[in-house]
């Protein structure tokens, strides 16, 4: 978008003015011979329609049900806008209504500044922070960070607020635009004795700065928008929970209070989110990690640094002898790298200039002061000098090197949450090297590993294709040939496998495009997982080459890709998605043999060697508890399958077996069970 933003103005209506001279049949604003519609001119073109009278010409219930507009301009990537936004010449625009992809984050931030507004209103003197929209996040649909000096907010000030934004939205009230120059936008809130938003307004706003107000509200805030037209516009919030936030994330700055909440278009959708959220915090991976003896944490080790347990330790395995059949079919070569190297290899790399804040600090070599060494944040250089250790011919490509590497990026201890954020984990990470004519057919076999692992775990997904500006390409790196050649790629290969996909324009990362994996739970919760990325800097800026069929050096082609992200996320995505019940492949005991009394301690014991013999996890629970605690005990360790034995069954020779889910199965011999149990295990069957 230009430098020119939405105008602020009132509601007008379509008999204000006449539109026939102004618009085509799609919207396109037309020209006319006047000076107040040139659009470099510093006058305010108030003849011109706004967004929604605009809309109202082309179909009044999609105008109706607008909640801002989606602007199009000099061919450029289409921008969402305030309905009050004026159009100038060659510019069109589409309504953004509740079903739109943008809608939702709009609606959010809106009522983000709600949230303010009804604070400011009940506890004058608070200052604000930032209010921005969440998506996909366990937390809720918004924050707003706040600093009061005298008192803090309290979990029964939450009704009051919900109260009073309430009460605004009765009201109607209007969210209007300001936009003033720099100068006096920072003497405005100095005015208004907000320090933050004057920093922020300091180090991020340009010469003209935009501000929104609710009409009627002591609130104003810096913000680029855009924003609904008016509070009646929210339908359905709730407020979530007050937790401690320091500004912008600094620990050395003093601690706020974040409000969380979340906003949907109707009651229905928010009474589903909350009912999602009940179930979300019942399968919390924190919750049942301890409970199910899987991981936990040390202070004595460190803030996100997870000790797996045997029982997550023997999940994890399983995972990996999957992973590693699936990669070893598709022609992966393993690698091992080092957790430490020296830093020159992430400046030539540019993650040490780039990413610094996310590396630990540098060690010192007490021999040699030049050497200086870090605790790798990334396995792709390492995986660099594995190709450019020999030389290369054409006809040793593609080369795909496979690692579980273990790296460390430094995590501000506040953001720590459980498996999901920590310091230390292992990436299923992978990189591929191949020539232009093969690239196709390599993102094809990431695709294929990718679908074969996500459904073997039970997941549905959703892909995300994520290219360059289409015009704009000032922050990418890398040829055009080279991005062209690399978006078609992408984009070939998922049209072929026939994956549905969104195409995400200047989303991707600046050194080539990528399609992103979003998995959906058991409880219909979105996770971000997979990731296929082409990279055009990294075999440049370590010269990569390999000798082509003409006899001559060229640049092979780099491919990062990840299947589950890290191990330590995963898992934890797993126990939520799985509630703790692990399928029988996977489980760290398959079955527990439960004599009824003593008397059948040495029968269950032979019965645990023999299925032990055959390759499954099982225990023997030898306690002297009554058959109905053992039982109950298993249940709750969430074991596949239960074994019990009594007098019946040792005069037999069966096993009496209940099923975690099913209840009571019958009487089987041991080999039928291990018939049964062996083909769950060898086609990794999600249900019993």
């Amino acid at each position: 978008m230009s430098d020119r933003l939405p105008r602020l103005c009132g509601h007008l209506t379509c008999g204000d003015f006449d539109l026939g001279g102004l618009l085509s049949r799609d919207g396109t604003m037309e020209s006319r011979e006047t000076g107040e519609n040139n659009p470099n001119s510093s006058a305010q073109p108030s003849s011109n329609p706004t967004a929604l009278e605009v809309l109202k010409s082309l179909d009044r219930e999609s105008a109706r049900r607008a909640i801002a507009a989606r602007l199009f301009m000099n061919g450029s990537a289409p921008v969402p806008v305030d309905l009050s936004y004026r159009l100038h010449e060659g510019e069109r625009v589409e309504p953004i209504t509740p079903d739109s992809p943008e809608a939702l984050e709009i609606y959010r931030h809106s009522t983000s500044h709600l949230l303010a507004a009804a604070v400011l209103d009940l506890y004058p003197g608070t200052k604000l922070g930032i209010g921005p929209a969440l998506l996909d996040d366990p937390k809720g649909g918004f924050f707003y960070d706040f600093q009061r000096d005298e008192s803090r907010f309290t979990p029964e000030d939450l009704p009051k607020i919900e109260k009073r934004m309430r009460d605004l939205i009765k009201r109607n009230l209007e969210y209007r635009r300001i936009e003033m120059p720099k100068a006096e936008a920072e003497k405005k809130f100095v005015e208004l004795g907000e320090p933050l938003k004057c920093e922020l307004i300091e180090n991020k706003a340009g010469e003209t700065v935009s501000c929104y107000t609710i009409e009627g509200t002591p609130f104003i805030d810096f913000c680029l928008g855009p924003h609904i037209p008016s509070t009646a516009k929210i339908k359905a919030f709730k407020l979530l929970s007050i937790s401690g936030a320091h500004w912008l994330g600094d620990e050395s700055r003093p601690q706020m209070q974040r409000i969380y909440g979340t906003s949907f278009f109707t009651q229905e959708e928010l009474d589903a989110w909350l009912k999602q959220k009940e179930e979300a915090e019942r399968r919390d991976h924190r919750k049942l990690g301890a409970e199910l003896d899987l991981f936990s944490f040390s202070e004595q080790i460190g803030s996100g640094l997870a000790l797996w347990h045997p029982n997550g330790a023997q999940i994890r395995k399983s995972i990996e002898l999957f992973l590693d059949e699936e990669l070893f079919r598709q022609g992966y070569s393993f690698v091992n790298t080092p957790h430490i190297t020296q830093s020159d290899l992430f400046v030539t790399s540019g993650h040490l200039k780039h990413f610094r804040e996310m590396l630990y600090p540098g060690m010192k070599d007490d021999h040699d002061a030049e050497l200086e060494f870090r605790l790798k944040p990334m396995n792709c250089p390492f995986h660099i000098q594995i190709f450019d250790s020999r030389p290369r011919s054409y006809r040793d490509l593609p080369q795909r090197y496979a690692e579980y590497g273990t790296v460390y990026r430094y995590e501000r201890s506040g953001v720590a949450h459980g498996l999901m954020r920590v310091r230390g984990f292992t990436q299923d990470d992978a990189h591929i090297f191949c020539t232009p004519s093969q690239l196709k057919d390599e993102i094809f076999g990431c695709l294929d590993l990718i679908d074969t692992v996500l459904r073997t775990f039970g997941f549905d997904y959703k892909a995300e294709l994520s290219l360059r500006h289409p015009t704009d390409h000032s922050k990418y790196l890398g040829s055009d040939e080279g991005w062209k050649l690399s978006e078609a790629a992408l984009a070939e290969a998922l049209d072929e496998r026939g994956i549905p996909y969104v195409r995400m324009e200047d989303e991707a990362a600046f050194y080539g495009p990528k399609i992103d994996f979003k998995v959906v739970d058991a409880i219909k919760r979105l996770w971000q997982l997979s990731t296929v990325q082409v990279d055009l800097n990294l075999p440049q800026l370590f010269e990569l080459e390999y000798i082509g069929a003409d006899n001559k050096p060229h640049q092979p082609i780099m491919v990062h890709r990840a299947i589950l992200g890290s191990f330590e996320r995963f898992f934890g995505i797993l126990i939520e998605h799985f509630a703790g019940a692990f399928p029988p492949w996977c489980a760290p005991v398959q079955a527990s043999v439960l004599p009824i009394s003593d008397r059948f301690n040495e029968r269950a014991e032979a019965i645990e060697r023999e299925l032990r013999a055959s390759g499954f996890r099982v225990v023997a629970d030898l306690r002297s508890e009554k058959i109905g605690a053992k039982i109950r005990d298993a249940q709750l360790k969430k074991i596949p399958f239960m074994l019990v034995i009594g007098e019946r069954e040792a005069e037999s020779g069966n096993v009496a077996v209940r099923d975690r889910v099913k209840g009571d199965l019958g009487a089987v011999s041991v080999g039928e069970f291990s018939a049964r149990l062996g083909e769950l295990v060898r086609t990794r069957a999600l249900t019993t």
